[in-house]
Parts: C-alpha cells; structure tokens; sequence
C-alpha cells in the first residue's frame, strides 16, 4: 500500500482541512494527479499522489483537520480500477463460408450472466456513461455476453432509477436570547476564523489611526477614456484605476519610507523594495495577493499582474508565494459601492490604503476667471497606520502626494 500524506505546506503553516476529495474509492490515480482538496489559513492546496495506483481507502473525512505529514490516504499500487474501461467491443468476424458438419451439436443458448453483488462489473465506457445519466447500478444489470461483459444496449434496456430524495433541510437551533426565535449555525471555516482572530490582533497590538483625503479623479477618467481601445489592442488588458493607485502608492512610500517598514522587537525594518499587497474579496474571504517589484513594472504589467491574481483568488489557485509578504495594502471597497470606511492594517505592514466609490460631487474649481463650481468624479481615500512608527504629520502628507499624483497622472507616466 502507498501512504498519501500531508506535504510541508508552508512556513508557521502546519495543519489544514479537508474541503473535499477529488477522487473516489476505486478510481485509478496517476503519478501527478489531485486526489484531495485541503484548505489552510491562507490557500487551498490539492494534494497529489506521488505514486500510480487505485484509492482503496479515505483515512480523513471532509471537515477533518489534517497535519502535515498525517497520512490521508491508501493507494493500492497492484490493484485494478473499479471504473477501469473494457477493452472496445469487438467487431464480429467477417461470415467465411464453411462446409456443413454432419451431425454438429447445438449448444444451449447463453443466459443472461449473473452478477454478484460487490464484484467488479466489467463494462463498456459508454455503458458506465450511461448508467451514470441513468442513475442505475451496474451490479443490477444482466447481460447475455457469455463473458459477462455489460454494454451500452445492457443499459438501455433498464428503467431509469427514481430521483433521489431532496436534502433535509439544514436544523435550526433555538436562539438562547430569545427562544422563540429560530436562528442557523454555521461554522466558520479555517480561513475566516484565521481572518477574524487576524484581524483582532492587528487592532490590539497595533497603535492605528485612519487620515481621509479625497481625490478628483478627472483626469485619469480622461486618460483612461482616450487610452482605451489602444491600450487594450496593444496589452490585451484593461487600463483600470489599480495601476494609477498602485504607481502612486509607491511614488509616495518612496517619499515617506517608515510606511514600507515593519516592527521587529525594538527595530524597524524598513524595505527597500515596494511589494503591494491587493486585497480581493473571494466566496472564502477575503485575501491579498502581491504584486512584486511594483516599482520596476509598467502599468500594463500592473494591471495584468492584478488580473491575474484575482482569477487565481476566485478559483482557488493562489499559492503560497502569492501571498507571502507584501509591503503596503491597498484594499478598494469602492468595488463593493462603499463610500467611506476605515480599512485595518494588514499586520505585520504599518499601512494600508482604502479606496472608496466614484461619486459625481458639487465642487470648487480654481480658474483664471475666477472660482466656480463643477461637476466632479471625487473618490474618498483613507490611509489606516500604525502610529507606533508613523507620525500624524507624515501619514497625511504621504496621503496628499498620493492625492497629488493622482490628480495629475503625467507625473505617474513619466515616472513610469
């Protein structure tokens, strides 16, 4: 038997659970293949076998929790697969014509062969394929070949299996406040426990404060509209508003760098390199992928990274170096049609920006002519910060340059 055990996952990660298994008892696994789904504190990892051979046995149920090096399941590598595939059916012989035997015996017609309950039914793909759309057992169907072989047509001739009964409804629970009120318990899982207890400590150990600043975005709407068509024609990507916040994130860290630093004992550990972190809401939680060298890449390239990340977050197949460090955060609630909110520090980062909804607002303009009123794209802007590094005075003057590049993208593009 092979033993299919839980790899190293990650540094500080060692344990995960088991959200499903991808492969059933019987079916025949190759070197290589996914045969369980595992999810730890950030990612889901697929764990695959490292060796051929057919799933005897399931040692973890799904919703058990799994350590590394924990052995999950058996692997049977002399075993044949119970839905392993027949040989194609044959094709009958051409007709060669024969002398008469005088006298030749007839054999009795062939029955029907029995099957035995539990044995391994030998079939054709397309009978197994269609016993699957029917809904029937194969271990109930009687063929007449001779060897026992089931066939399409076998399968055809069995009437369709009743519809399986509709799942029970999910128990309620009597609320202990007010017991006449029904409510439903639902557990968390390992990444939103993981989110919530992170999310508390970032709070209590950390000293942060929030400073608001709004941006008129215009003119990058502007550019945005002119460098559309061709953007897209020449990159394959769009030109969002990521790229413009992400450019002018990293042109202000560079201004003030204890916001692209971190807490180490009695130390600061200021980087000298500019990873953002770009938070994606996905149906587990929310996560923050990372775009390295930020600095060194071209908007396209930003943009494309940002893409790429968040399908990868949707789908379930971020890894670990995805998500491993990140300098600075920028999280966009805006997407979600929030107006103003208070983001909190991805710990151990000192700084994250907040992004908020596109709103056509009444405001002052300064013109040659004198001060009048339009009608502006204004997006209010927040920046979360540990005060235990950063200074009041330094986090709204880096959230006024942000403001600054923003408002005039030039600045971004030719920096770029």
């Amino acid at each position: 038997m092979i033993e299919v055990k839980v790899p190293e996952l990650a540094e500080s990660i060692t344990e995960g659970t088991i959200v499903r298994w991808l492969v059933d008892v019987g079916n025949q696994v190759n070197q290589g293949d996914d045969i369980a789904e595992i999810e730890t504190d950030k990612v889901n990892v697929q764990i695959s076998a490292e060796q051929a051979g057919v799933l005897k046995k399931k040692e973890k149920d799904v919703d058990d929790t799994v350590e590394v090096g924990e052995v999950i399941a058996l692997l049977d590598d002399n075993a044949e697969s119970d839905v392993a595939a027949a040989p194609a059916d044959p094709a009958p012989p051409a007709a060669k014509p024969e002398k008469p035997a005088a006298a030749t015996p007839v054999p009795p017609a062939a029955e029907p062969a029995a099957h035995v309950p539990g044995r391994q039914q030998i079939a054709s793909p397309a009978a197994r394929r269609l016993a699957r759309e029917k809904g029937v057992d194969l271990n109930t169907v009687h063929t007449a070949d001779p060897l026992g072989r089931i066939r399409a047509n076998d399968v055809a001739r069995q009437p369709e299996a009743a519809p399986a009964p509709a799942p029970a409804a999910k128990p309620l629970f009597i609320d202990q406040q007010d017991p006449g009120k029904p409510v439903e318990r639902i557990k968390m899982t390992r990444r939103r426990q993981t989110i919530a207890s992170r999310l508390v400590a970032a709070q209590h150990e950390a000293a942060m404060l929030t400073t608001f600043n709004e941006v008129d975005l215009t003119a990058i709407m502007a550019i945005r509209k002119r460098r559309k068509e061709a953007f897209i024609k020449e990159h394959d990507v769009k030109l969002g508003f990521m790229s413009f916040f992400t450019k002018a994130v990293v042109g202000a860290l560079k201004s003030f760098p204890l916001l692209n630093a971190e807490i180490s004992g009695t130390d600061l550990i200021v980087k000298k390199y500019y990873d953002i972190g770009i938070a994606v809401a996905t149906d587990q939680g929310l996560v923050v992928p990372v775009v390295r060298d930020a600095d060194r890449l071209n908007f396209a390239e930003i943009e494309q990274s940002i893409k790429d990340l968040a399908v990868k977050a949707r789908t379930n197949k971020l890894t670990f170096s995805d998500l491993k460090g990140g300098t600075f955060t920028i999280t966009n609630g805006g997407t979600f049609g929030s107006l103003l909110s208070t983001p909190i520090i991805n710990a151990p980062q000192v700084g994250i920006l907040g992004m908020h909804g596109i709103k056509k607002r009444p405001i002052a303009v300064e013109t040659p002519e004198g001060d009048k009123i339009e009608i502006r794209p204004m997006m209010y802007i927040a920046l979360s910060y540990d005060h235990r590094i950063v200074d009041g005075s330094e986090a709204v003057r880096f959230l006024v340059i942000v403001k600054k590049l923003l408002e005039d993208p030039e600045t971004l593009l030719l920096e770029s």
